[in-house]
């Protein structure tokens, strides 16, 4: 049995092992369902611009591919306000379970959606509007996931615990990137263009009917049931957010802000990058982003493990640094770099996005108390995922077209590093403290 303890003057939670897998398997299907989707989008923006923006030059049906992409952000902090609301008055257990049914519902209906030379500009207008809901849906998985299962875990466990989140993060990712990968290799230029690509879209529902079901069998979070005992649920998590704990909250957006570039530059952008500007063929470039991957979930873990060992400060004070030093180098050696250099350099990019991302969760989730944490992660995360996440495939593509420059996406990173140092320079140590009540 694992105790998890409750501050409310109420006796200890016991955990067993048991439910402690479940709740993981739980938060991770529903994380591993979102960043699929998000997967399949980026990793098919090439093909997606001829079919819903052929009239247009490639490079601006690119861009306006991105700029959906980008748009479907716009929406999240309102989503995050909306389901942080709802998770910390109703409880974790119901936003997530409802969450992770609209995501796989609008992503499938993307499977289905007639291209430009059926329908003309409402193609996009309709992709646009599936994204939308898609960006609102999501806008309540990671923070919830990732608050759920810190309030389920051992003390000295949390960062690990919540490591999951990001990890299932990648896993997605990399099961969007083997899915391309493999229909790159089984099906010709006209058959992706075709058919091809609504392929990765049509797995979203029965995933998303599956996570449900594991989640909807689960009791809600200790700490949140301590808090429904008695009765210190917020009514109004939002404006007692925003009135009592607006240094956290700039912190974490500050922090989330390095997270969020260096997330959808390196991890979702990196292939198109490749092929695009450096000239790899998209076989290669999925190839090599899926390898890193791989190596991308083991390193999520450790960092987790570390955070609880050497701290949440230390981790991510060490992830700015690492990425204001080395972020230029890395992407000037891509231009030169044969394959496995190539494969190396991706493998070193994901090493250094998982010190902030493998320990970002916890720290996120250990800075707010519980009757708001469930709103002060969903809003700070999604404000910093909707302004400089989303929008990261859309300016660093901008970014070399009117610099001339194939750095551009490095230096973009070096500045979200500076300012997360900064926010967590002005922040405090949390991974020795109880979680706040």
């Amino acid at each position: 049995m694992t105790d998890v303890s409750v501050k409310y003057g109420s006796p200890p939670v016991q955990a067993d092992a048991a439910t402690l897998k479940k709740v993981a398997l739980a938060s991770f299907i529903g994380n591993f369902i979102e960043w699929f989707d998000y997967a399949s989008y980026a990793y098919l923006a090439t093909i997606l611009a001829t079919v819903f923006f052929p009239e247009i030059s490639p490079s601006a049906g690119l861009l306006a591919t991105f700029a959906v992409f980008a748009l479907s952000f716009i929406i999240r902090p309102i989503g995050g306000i909306v389901w942080g609301h709802y998770g910390d008055i109703i409880g974790r257990k119901l936003a997530l379970s409802l969450s992770i049914i609209i995501m796989a519902s609008a992503t499938f209906l993307i499977a289905f959606l007639p291209g430009y030379d059926r329908i003309g500009v409402w193609a996009a207008v309709l992709l646009l509007l599936l994204r939308l809901i898609q960006g609102f849906s999501a806008s309540g998985e990671y923070a919830g996931a990732a608050a759920f299962l810190v309030e389920y875990a051992p003390h000295r466990k949390r960062g690990l615990f919540a490591s999951i989140v990001p990890a299932s993060t990648a896993a997605g990712l990399l099961f969007g990137s083997l899915l391309v990968t493999g229909m790159h290799q089984f099906l010709s230029a006209e058959q992706m263009h075709s058919y091809g690509w609504r392929l990765p879209f049509l797995l979203a529902l029965p995933l998303g009917y599956i996570g449900r079901y594991i989640r909807i069998h689960l009791e809600d979070s200790p700490k949140f049931r301590a808090l429904e005992k008695l009765e210190k649920v917020a009514h109004a998590p939002i404006s007692l957010l925003l009135s009592k704990h607006k240094r956290s909250l700039i912190i974490a957006i500050g922090v989330t802000m390095l997270n969020a570039v260096g997330f959808y530059t390196i991890l979702t952008y990196m292939p198109t990058y490749m092929s695009v500007q450096l000239h790899v063929s998209e076989a290669e470039s999925f190839l090599s982003t899926t390898i890193a991957l791989v190596a991308y979930i083991f390193f999520i873990f450790l960092m987790g493990t570390l955070s609880d060992r050497f701290g949440r400060k230390t981790m991510l004070i060490a992830a700015s640094v690492v990425f204001v030093v080395v972020s230029v180098p890395l992407f000037s050696l891509l231009g030169t770099a044969g394959f496995i250099g190539i494969i190396l350099i991706q493998i070193a990019f994901g090493f250094m996005l998982t010190m902030n991302d493998g320990t970002l969760p916890c720290f996120l989730a250990e800075i707010f108390p519980t009757n708001v944490r469930y709103s002060g992660f969903a809003l700070s995360f999604n404000l910093a995922n909707a302004i400089f996440g989303g929008t990261a495939p859309f300016v660093a593509t901008w970014l070399i077209q009117v610099s001339g420059n194939k750095l551009a996406p490095a230096w973009y990173l070096v500045a979200a590093a500076i300012i997360a140092l900064v926010a967590m320079v002005a922040s405090k140590e949390t991974s020795h403290e109880p979680l706040p009540d």
